[in-house]
């Protein structure tokens, strides 16, 4: 229902309290109308609309999954608005904080990194295997709340891999891609650089990761996109005279 335009009946205008869940809504909330199709879902909250409306017809941005009920509720917004998921999950924290759940947005932003180190004389990228897509690539996940973006990137890779990363600073690809023709992603890698010999993966999230040298982790990589980044990570290493090429193609260290 990503994208869907629907029709919301407000139940619970913005600033009304609610004595069942003791919490003030932030945001107007309702009940969507139309077809049966829609029953299973609990109800709806709106955002971009500061004050109390009676009914609101807006687009699904975002869907709310409740982990001990398996029930639904949406996020609706105006279509001249554009929510990415941190927006989402500070709108919504009044009344989800408490609450397990899963939360799939249409505009999504996460932030990674291209990671390399030297590894018997040849530097070595780091791809990883996530569980979700059965696909080789960067580690990158969501924005969370106050991050900058390279404090993102140094947490997803920590988390996910164990390893520390010096960012540079001077270095970042933009990529905006679709994800099963619904979710849009935004996602800016950087590039950096590691000391860390012990890789250390999160096992819920990573499936498998790899070190690899350049030709072999490009022809890994599944995702024209994806080896784009590589290749311009790659390029401004050698620019930069960060590695340098040997006569035998064997890519070496610089220290800086």
């Amino acid at each position: 229902m990503l994208g869907k335009y629907v029709r919301i009946k407000v139940t619970h205008p913005i600033h009304s309290y609610c004595s069942e869940y003791g919490y003030t809504y932030e945001l107007n909330y309702g009940k969507v109308e139309g077809a049966k199709q829609f029953d299973t879902v609990r109800g709806a909250y709106i955002m971009g609309i500061s004050h109390p409306v009676r009914s609101f017809d807006g687009r699904v941005i975002a869907i709310i999954r409740y982990a001990d009920t398996n029930d639904i509720e949406w996020v609706v917004a105006p279509k001249s608005t554009r929510f990415i998921n941190i927006d989402v999950i500070n709108a919504t924290d009044f009344a989800l904080k408490d609450k397990e759940h899963t939360l799939v947005c249409l505009y999504e932003r996460s932030c990674g990194a291209v990671v390399y180190r030297q590894i018997g004389g040849m530097i070595r990228f780091l791809l990883i295997k996530n569980r979700r897509s059965s696909h080789w690539g960067f580690p990158k996940g969501h924005v969370e709340n106050g991050e900058t973006d390279h404090q993102t990137a140094y947490r997803e890779v920590l988390e996910e891999t164990g390893i520390h990363i010096n960012i540079r600073p001077d270095f970042v690809t933009r990529s905006q891609y679709t994800i099963q023709g619904k979710v849009e992603k935004n996602v800016n890698i950087f590039l950096a650089g590691t000391s860390d010999t012990q890789t250390v993966i999160q096992k819920e999230e990573i499936e498998d990761y790899v070190w690899l040298g350049y030709d072999k982790a490009m022809a890994r990589l599944r995702f024209e996109n994806d080896r784009n980044i590589l290749r311009r990570a790659y390029e401004y290493l050698k620019s930069n005279n960060i590695i340098t090429e040997s006569k035998n193609g064997v890519l070496n260290s610089v220290t800086r």
